[in-house]
C-alpha cells in the first residue's frame, strides 16, 4: 500500500481545533471513483457543492456515506469504487476528521487490499486504531442522504423502503447495522443448507434460534424509530410548511406479532414459523417470514392519503419531512442532529420549499453536504454555508 493510501485509510491519530457539533472538518478521498486524491478543509458550515454533471460532486457525497455503517450511498460492490485508471494493487481510501458529539474523532476507511475481490470488505479505523466492525462507526456519526433515485421511494419495492428506514434506525440504534447484517448472514446460510436434500437437523435449528433473536430485534428498533417519526412535532416553521407531516407504520407479519404479544413470544413465533416452513422456503429459494419482508408504509397525514397516490412533488416533499424529522429526533435524543448528504436536491424544489430546507438545516445546526449544477440556487444561504465548486474531479473553493 502506498504512503498515500496509507495516510487516508488509517487517518491521524488526533484532531485538534475542529469546531464544536457534528461536523466533517477535513475529508482525504484517494483512488476513489473520479479522484486520485483530493482533500477538503471544511468549518462546520453547510456545504454547497457546485459544478457541472459529472464532475464528481456525487462521489465525494458517496465517500462521506462511507463514514457510516453500510454500502454506502451507491450500495456499490466495494471494487468498483476504486478510480478507474488507478495503479495495480491500489484501492480506494477516505479518512476525515469529525468533531461530534463524543469530541474529536479522526475516521479512516477503505478496500482492504489484502482480500481477494471475490470476498472483498473494507477495514475501519477509529484515532488510528481497528474497529471492532462498521457498527462502531454509527457510535461517532449518524450520515441519512437523499438522492434522485430515492425520488421512487414510495413507489419502488419494499426493499427500497426498509433500506431508507435502516439508515434513519442507525442513528437511534448503533448496533442494528450489525444485527441486521448478521440476520441477512444467518438467512442465507439457512438457505444454502435447505438446498441440500438431507439439511442438518440441529445446525438448522440453530440458525433459526440465531435469525429468530436477531429478526425481532430488528424488527423492534425499526419498530421503536416508527413510533418516534409519528410522534415527532412538526417544524417550529410548521404553519405553511411545504414539507408535510408524514404519518408512518409497519406492515408485516413479525411487525403484527409485536403490535399482539411481548418480543420473547414475537421471537418464539418467529423460530416457529422458520421451522415450520422449511419445505416451503426450500422449495421457493427464499425465507417466508422475518423482518426482511417488512415495509415502510407511509401516509400524508394532512391529507390521509397513502404516499404512493400523492403527487410527485408531494412525495418529494414527504420524503424531506421525514428526514428533517429524523435529524429533530436524532438532536432531541442524542445531542446532535445527523449529516445530511444532499444530492441535486434543491434544483427539484421552488424557491419557497429552497429556502424553508436552507432554514430548516440551519435551525437545526447540521452539517448538511448539498450538490448542483447552479450556484444560483444556494443563494437563499447567503455567507452561511461553505461554498466549493467541483470541475473535472479538481475542488476549488468558492468565494
Amino acid at each position: 500500500m502506498d504512503g498515500n493510501i496509507a495516510s487516508a485509510l488509517y487517518g491521524d491519530q488526533t484532531v485538534e481545533g475542529a469546531p464544536d457539533g457534528p461536523a466533517v472538518t477535513r475529508l482525504d478521498v484517494t483512488e476513489f471513483r473520479c479522484y486520485a486524491h483530493a482533500r477538503l478543509e471544511l468549518d462546520g458550515r453547510p456545504l454547497v457543492l457546485t459544478g457541472p454533471n459529472g464532475a464528481g460532486k456525487t462521489n465525494l457525497l458517496e465517500a462521506v456515506s462511507y463514514l457510516a455503517p453500510g454500502r454506502g450511498l451507491r450500495r456499490a460492490a466495494l471494487p468498483e469504487v476504486t478510480r478507474r485508471g488507478a495503479s495495480p494493487g491500489s484501492v480506494w481510501a477516505v479518512s476525515a476528521k469529525v468533531a461530534g458529539a463524543r469530541g474529536h474523532v479522526a475516521i479512516g476507511t477503505g478496500l482492504d487490499p489484502a482480500a481477494p475481490a471475490a470476498a472483498s470488505r473494507r477495514l475501519v479505523r477509529i484515532d488510528g486504531r481497528p474497529a471492532a466492525g462498521q457498527a462502531e462507526l454509527g457510535s461517532h456519526l449518524a450520515v441519512v442522504w437523499l438522492t434522485p433515485q430515492m425520488d421512487r421511494l414510495f413507489l419502488d419495492p419494499a426493499a427500497q423502503r426498509r433500506r431508507f428506514l435502516d439508515r434513519l434506525v442507525f442513528g437511534f440504534h448503533p448496533d442494528h447495522a450489525a444485527t441486521l447484517a448478521s440476520y441477512e448472514r444467518t438467512m442465507r446460510e439457512r438457505a444454502r443448507l435447505l438446498k441440500d436434500p438431507r439439511p442438518d437437523a440441529g445446525w438448522l435449528t440453530a440458525l433459526e434460534d440465531r435469525m429468530a433473536a436477531d429478526g425481532i430485534a430488528v424488527a423492534a428498533a425499526r419498530r421503536d424509530v416508527v413510533a418516534k417519526l409519528r410522534a415527532a412535532a412538526p417544524a417550529p416553521t410548521a404553519v405553511g410548511s411545504p414539507f408535510p407531516q408524514a404519518d408512518v407504520a409497519m406492515s408485516g407479519a413479525v411487525d403484527a406479532w409485536l403490535d399482539e404479544m411481548p418480543a420473547l413470544a414475537a421471537e418464539e413465533a418467529l423460530r416457529r414459523a422458520l421451522r415450520d416452513h422449511r419445505p416451503v422456503d426450500a422449495a421457493a429459494g427464499m425465507t417466508s417470514d422475518g423482518p426482511h419482508r417488512s415495509d415502510l408504509v407511509v401516509h400524508h397525514a394532512d391529507k390521509g392519503m397513502p404516499a404512493d397516490q400523492c403527487s410527485t412533488g408531494e412525495q418529494k416533499a414527504l420524503l424531506i419531512g421525514l428526514v428533517l424529522a429524523n435529524a429533530r429526533l436524532l438532536a432531541a435524543e442524542r445531542g446532535t442532529p445527523p449529516l445530511l448528504l444532499l444530492d441535486e436536491v434543491a434544483a427539484h424544489l421552488d424557491a419557497a420549499r429552497r429556502a424553508a430546507l436552507f432554514e430548516q438545516i440551519l435551525m437545526l445546526g447540521a452539517q448538511a453536504w448539498l450538490t448542483g449544477t447552479d450556484a444560483q440556487l444556494f443563494d437563499a444561504f447567503g455567507d452561511r454555508a461553505q461554498r466549493i465548486t467541483i470541475v473535472d474531479a479538481v475542488v476549488t473553493a468558492s468565494a
